[in-house]
């Protein structure tokens, strides 16, 4: 099997008065690690990379690293892949140049995004970033944050390169997330995490959850449920689920599931600007899906 596949969890960046909060961020490692997911994303949407500078996104890299490799114990490290994003061409390929000497799993990478280029453009310069790692690529197709998709004819080309091996897809497009799974040669992961059920039904490889921050170990049990045959089981466990997920993407990523970690007392309700924290109403609607209204006071401290 595929090292891209089962449930995989993009991490967020905890913040502490402002500062990257690592000692935070290695005990998400862990709980994760412990938890059984297949694998961690470091540096993607869910982890505010745009609002890190330089230093700051290679630290928090070194730290997941680090952690992945510690947690692992008597077992291979947890895999990481890390998101780089932009929309130059050049400077992307120096990032993964640095990124090549780095023991991740591979990158992630979306479309240039603002600028809109025409499907030959999207092909050249993912063509050019593969020719240019020495680790697998994973694609990235949201349109609703690049301004453009990947057309099927374009992922279907991409996926002749040796180096592209899966598909990130947020897409919207059941036409495309079947022809790709009947094509083959990319793993497909959903990153709609309410699609979590129907792609692995349809034969996807699993999925980049956000919302697997929470209950990390059900989404596993989803995972093994319905890849392992036993749909009723997955059924339970997808509408066990589905109202969490609902919940976190009410408002945009991550402040939600900041807000619910920060209520389990796990990191600093923060995000930094132009993000900005859940609203009062939803943080209390997602403390009482998660049956921590109890907590609150010690979440509260916490987020102070």
């Amino acid at each position: 099997m595929s090292i891209f596949s089962g449930i995989w969890v993009p991490l967020i960046t905890p913040f502490a008065d402002g500062e990257v909060d690592h000692a935070a961020l290695r005990a998400l490692v862990r709980r994760y690690a412990d938890a059984g997911i297949a694998g961690l994303v470091a540096l993607g949407t869910t982890g505010e990379p745009s609002a890190l500078d330089d230093a700051e996104q290679d630290a928090v890299l070194a730290t997941i690293l680090d952690e992945a490799q510690a947690a692992a114990r008597h077992t291979p490290a947890l895999p990481v892949l890390v998101g780089v994003s932009g929309n130059r061409t050049a400077s992307m390929e120096a990032r993964i140049e640095q990124l090549n000497a780095l023991p991740i799993a591979g990158v992630l990478m979306a479309a240039p995004y603002y600028i809109r280029p025409s499907q030959a453009g999207i092909v050249g310069h993912f063509m050019a970033l593969a020719d240019a790692s020495d680790k697998p690529v994973v694609l990235y197709d949201i349109p609703y944050r690049t301004g453009v998709r990947l057309e099927l004819d374009t992922l279907v080309t991409l996926a002749a390169h040796p180096r592209i091996q899966a598909v990130k897809d947020c897409a919207g497009s059941l036409d495309t997330t079947l022809a790709l799974i009947r094509d083959g040669r990319l793993q497909v992961l959903t990153g709609e995490d309410i699609n979590i059920f129907n792609t692995l039904c349809l034969g996807g490889s699993g999925a980049i959850a956000a919302s697997a921050h929470l209950r990390p170990e059900r989404f596993v049990a989803l995972y093994h449920a319905l890849s392992t045959g036993r749909l009723d089981e997955g059924r339970r466990i997808f509408h066990e689920l589905a109202p969490l997920i609902q919940a976190l993407f009410v408002e945009p990523n991550p402040a939600p599931v900041k807000a619910l970690l920060a209520a389990q007392g796990l990191i600093r309700n923060e995000l930094r600007m132009p993000m900005t924290c859940a609203g009062d109403a939803l943080a209390a609607r997602l403390r009482e899906l998660e049956g921590l209204d109890r907590m609150e006071p010690h979440a509260a401290a916490l987020s102070a």
